[in-house]
């Protein structure tokens, strides 16, 4: 646990301590060999639910048809639901720890990470066992308060979606509430925006895993037996498959973006890596902003695509020593309006593309290419055009060697205002107080400075990653590009002619 702030460290543990509390007064239950207690529902729950959260080990269930991509974990939170209004609250919390101890994780430390879903995971399901009893949820659904056999019972519909419902409430609530925590302790994100969002995020696909937990509870209960309610399970792993798709989907848009960054990189060789770190930056930017998962991601890739303009521009001009004649920077300035028509056509990157077009601008209005200022440049171009300033200003260029950080971050606010958002700027300033900035060398220099920081080193559990039962989760649309003071353009401009030469670039870097 070293790799985790201490904060962090303590909140884990009082998760631990919490879910044992939630999990001892199994001993007060009725023995293992009692036909009537609650054991072998649990027993059968949890073996259930630990198959379903380890994919890695089952290629039937961790794999596409086509492609490698694993199930996402959370998929089958209707198992532990069921478990809910099923059991008591003590065995309901124990059936959700075999899975998420045995479940794949996706970044180390992954034995603290395997704890805290455990922790969490049963915590939560003891709350909404407890919200299901608390509204007569067991007598709603035709049976006993222990659950051993399958007694056929009638439930008692609607009312009993109400239990139902408070239960999956309460699970969500907790979730949504330890995420948070996770945020403000592990991350350290502001207290003020660490909870922004994940409760209306996370109550549709809940209310859709209550449902189906439901449906497995009523057929438990029915005539029929356990082995009935496992065919609600196919469903949910046809809409698993669904949701994986949609992550084949989004890892080839990743390989199209690497391919255009490397391409870049490539032909201006002394500005390679500084794509990644402009969307390192950005995302940094927009975290401090509160921005939803889906629109930091799209600005992640504005920053990262921002300069894919420059594969229209002469190798000769990019990777030229010293300073550019009026003639080649007029070239040169065009790299906004190329790189807006080299992704005008990839759909996925929505708001992306104005970023890439306006990134140039300045607050004041004499930025390039079309003018804009103030509201009138789109929101994701002005967090970008600080990101790529600051990264261009803290890395060792052919032309110049690297400023600090703190020379980089007053000139930053010196431009504030004028050049640059202020709230973008402050944004900035905030992140790198909270994580840090360690520059590396971009020219062909070998350097021993370490890579930038890494994005936020915890990663809180998915709610079901918002869309395995609802369907894959909608893409990022396009924003409308703001007004353009000059005429807009159909076709790239040629790279020459007298009314092309702008304004001044960002402080410490070419155009």
């Amino acid at each position: 646990m070293n790799a985790i702030p201490g904060a962090a460290r303590a909140y884990i543990c009082c998760a631990v301590l919490g879910a044992l509390a939630c999990v001892l007064p199994v001993s007060a239950l009725p023995g293992p060999l009692d036909p009537d207690g609650p054991w072998p529902a649990a027993l059968l729950l949890g073996t259930l639910y630990a198959l379903c959260e380890a994919p890695a080990r089952c290629r039937f269930l961790g794999r596409s048809v086509r492609g490698s991509v694993p199930v996402t974990a959370g998929s089958f939170f209707p198992v532990l639901l069921a478990a809910a209004l099923l059991l008591p609250p003590a065995a309901a919390a124990l059936v959700a720890v075999p899975g998420a101890l045995c479940g794949q994780v996706a970044q180390r430390p992954a034995g603290v990470r395997r704890v805290w879903r455990a922790a969490q995971l049963a915590i939560a399901t003891w709350a909404a066992a407890q919200a299901h009893r608390l509204l007569d949820g067991p007598a709603a659904l035709g049976g006993t308060a222990h659950p051993g056999h399958a007694a056929p019972g009638i439930p008692d519909f609607p009312y009993a979606l109400l239990p139902a419902g408070a239960g999956a409430l309460a699970f969500c609530l907790v979730l949504s509430a330890l995420d948070g925590g996770v945020f403000v302790t592990a991350e350290r994100q502001p207290v003020r925006t660490a909870w922004r969002g994940l409760l209306g995020r996370s109550l549709a696909p809940y209310g859709a895993h209550a449902l189906a937990g439901l449906m497995m509870a009523v057929l438990w209960r029915s005539p029929y037996g356990p082995l009935s309610a496992l065919f609600v399970l196919l469903p949910m792993y046809i809409s698993c498959w669904v949701f994986a798709q949609y992550h084949r989907e989004r890892a080839a848009h990743q390989a199209t973006i690497r391919a255009l960054v490397q391409a870049v990189d490539l032909k201006d060789r002394y500005t390679r890596g500084h794509s990644e770190r402009v969307g390192r930056a950005s995302a940094m930017i927009a975290r401090e902003l509160g921005m939803d998962g889906e629109r930091l991601e799209v600005l992640r890739f504005a920053g990262i695509l921002h300069d894919v303009g420059k594969l229209g521009v002469p190798t000769r001009v990019l990777r030229k020593d010293g300073p550019l004649t009026p003639q080649e920077r007029r070239v040169i300035e065009l790299h906004p309006e190329y790189g807006h028509e080299i992704v005008r056509g990839i759909g996925f990157l929505g708001e992306a593309r104005q970023a890439i077009l306006h990134h140039h601008e300045r607050l004041d209005g004499s930025g390039y290419p079309y003018g804009l200022a103030g509201a009138e440049i789109p929101e994701f171009a002005r967090v970008v055009a600080v990101a790529d300033a600051f990264d261009a200003m803290t890395s060792t260029r052919s032309y110049r060697r690297a400023r600090p950080v703190a020379t980089a971050v007053a000139e930053l606010r010196r431009c504030a205002g004028t050049q640059f958002d202020p709230r973008m700027v402050r944004a900035l300033v905030r992140a790198l107080d909270r994580y840090g900035w360690q520059t590396a060398v971009t020219s062909d220099e070998t350097g021993s400075g370490p890579e930038p920081p890494p994005d936020p080193p915890w990663e809180a559990t998915p709610a079901v990653a918002a869309g395995a039962l609802l369907g894959a989760p909608r893409k990022a649309s396009g924003a409308p590009a703001p007004p353009r003071r000059d005429a807009p353009r159909k076709n790239v401009p040629p790279p020459l002619g007298p009314d092309t030469l702008r304004r001044t670039p960002p402080p410490g870097d070419r155009p």
